[in-house]
């Protein structure tokens, strides 16, 4: 069977299409930033890669930290106008970038496809996830605009200046586009940093949209190191957004100590499946396999099981032949039919990252990791001599090492680590072995003591007998331990963390060292 990319989908093709869509927005095969209210040239160059089959995209143009103080303060600005608007029209102009955002779906999907590597199904739904959480918000924004944290009657303002959002690359539309929009609905200006390693021809489509409905949007690429003292200290600033790993994440926390900054500061934990006493294997079947999508490189994904020894061989008769049947590959990869593959995963975000987890396997079995099951890249679906280099093969390990960095950190890949216990104890310390997660679950058939296992596991939410994911809406989200700094998120909870209230009024959320909020 030949395999080939639809005309549609080629990079040529969908380049022409997005570059007419927002004109103004590139320069050549050159992305232009968003700042002052018009796109500018300028910046250093630097190569955009596809994941996918490392050929080259594009071009960022990477401002300096100059350039972003000018770009903030012209924000700061656009704030202070963009406040003084009524909701009314606020509502308007947001539901017009929507509407420009749901007639570009299809072409927004297919760069989350090469610039990501995500397939076609999950890129769509990355796009709709975004668009109709928003249209929610618009549904309910006046309802949470109205209260305060405690639920009293009270009219919500602006922050004091724009949000910065920092977010990493896995999920631009659904994740930073859609925090952005219902921080411009609450009344904030917004300024975004394009990830360095993937999405930013999505999100410059995006903001051209945006900026077009007339919301005051500001868009830069550049080196976060570079950036920081603009995006995160600047006085400008009313709060910051950030979402990535911890490392970037605790030099982010130590530069706002000292500026009592709102912030929401979501990092990564090692998310785990507790197993004990436990029978209903077709079902958990079912959700290891979807626990797969997008080589688990999302923050709610699971690479970690921690097992009761008597139920192990019940659980790797359950499991191996799921992880056998992920299916992966090139995601524009179609076959005589036209039709873009089902596939449950496409490359890691690049090829260092592709090594850099290799060597973390090879780390693990050095160490002692008995290996069950490491799939080959033969299995996946490529074309004719395509570049690989990005892609894993799925691998299970069984007890790594106390030395072995997957015994403490989150892959980010689809590598899952499996931990034998004899104990509820062992099995409560392996679940909160990497100090705080984002989301865990416990599987057990007694409802009662998994209610109690539950209260134990050092995570944001736990699901009993399913997955739990970060959710949006009403549903609020966040972390605990290293997982997590600063205001948790979701339907109002999200409102209220980019709003001001009243004095006395104490966020959900968990903020150290300040005694104004309580910790969570």
């Amino acid at each position: 069977m030949a395999l080939r990319i639809p005309e549609h989908a080629q990079w040529a093709r969908l380049s022409e299409r997005v570059a007419q869509l927002a004109p103004e927005g590139f320069a050549g095969d050159r992305l232009r930033n968003l700042y002052e209210g018009r796109w500018q040239d300028g910046g250093e160059r630097s190569p955009m890669v596809s994941p996918v089959d490392q050929s080259t995209i594009g071009q960022l143009s990477k401002v300096d930290e100059p350039t972003a103080l000018k770009a903030v303060a012209a924000a700061h600005q656009q704030h202070r106008e963009w406040a003084d608007v009524p909701l009314a029209e606020r509502e308007a102009r947001v539901t017009a970038a929507v509407d420009a955002m749901t007639d570009a779906r299809d072409d927004l999907a297919l760069l989350l496809a090469w610039e990501i590597g995500k397939p076609w199904k999950l890129a769509c739904a990355d796009v709709d996830r975004a668009l109709d959480g928003v249209r929610w918000y618009l549904e309910n924004i006046e309802q949470m605009l109205a209260t305060d944290a405690h639920g009293r009657p009270f009219e919500r303002t602006p922050l004091p200046g724009p949000v910065s959002n920092i977010a990493s690359w896995n999920y631009p539309m659904s994740v930073l586009v859609h925090a952005e929009l219902v921080q411009l609905l609450a009344g904030n200006a917004v300024v975004a940093k394009t990830p360095t390693q993937g999405g930013a021809v999505c999100l410059t489509v995006a903001h051209a949209l945006m900026n077009d409905a007339g919301l005051p949007v500001t868009l830069l690429s550049g080196d976060g190191s570079k950036l920081s003292g603009a995006l995160v200290r600047s006085m400008e600033i009313g709060a910051l957004a950030f979402v990535g790993g911890r490392d970037n994440g605790g030099k982010v926390a130590a530069q706002l100590v000292d500026t009592g900054k709102r912030h929401m500061l979501e990092q990564e934990g090692l998310n785990t499946w507790g197993i004990w006493e436990f029978s209903d294997w077709e079902n958990l079947a079912a959700h290891l396999k979807k626990g797969f999508e997008y080589a688990k490189q999302r923050c709610t994904a699971y690479p970690r099981f921690v097992v009761q020894r008597d139920l192990v061989d019940s659980f790797l008769a359950t499991y191996l032949p799921v992880v056998q049947s992920i299916r992966f590959g090139h995601p524009l990869a179609a076959d005589d039919s036209g039709d873009l593959p089902a596939l449950d995963f496409g490359p890691m975000i690049s090829s260092a990252k592709a090594a850099d987890l290799a060597k973390r396997v090879d780390e693990a079995l050095h160490h002692g990791a008995v290996p069950l099951y490491r799939g080959s890249l033969d299995q996946g679906r490529f074309l004719p001599g395509q570049d690989t280099s990005a892609y894993v093969a799925p691998t299970t390990l069984l007890a790594p090492p106390g030395a072995a960095r997957l015994m403490h950190e989150e892959p980010f890949g689809p590598v899952d680590t499996i931990v034998v216990v004899d104990t509820k104890a062992e099995l409560l310390a392996q679940m909160n072995a990497s100090n705080g997660a984002l989301v865990a679950t416990i599987a057990c058939d007694d409802a009662e003591l998994a209610t109690e296992l539950a209260e134990h596991v050092q995570a944001f939410k736990v699901g009993i007998n399913k997955p739990r994911s970060r959710g949006d809406r009403a549903e609020p989200f966040g972390g605990r331990g290293g997982s997590w700094k600063g205001a948790f998120v979701g339907g109002e909870h999200l409102v209220h963390a980019v709003t001001q209230g009243p004095e006395d009024e104490l966020l959900y959320g968990n903020f150290p060292g300040y005694n104004r909020y309580p910790a969570v």
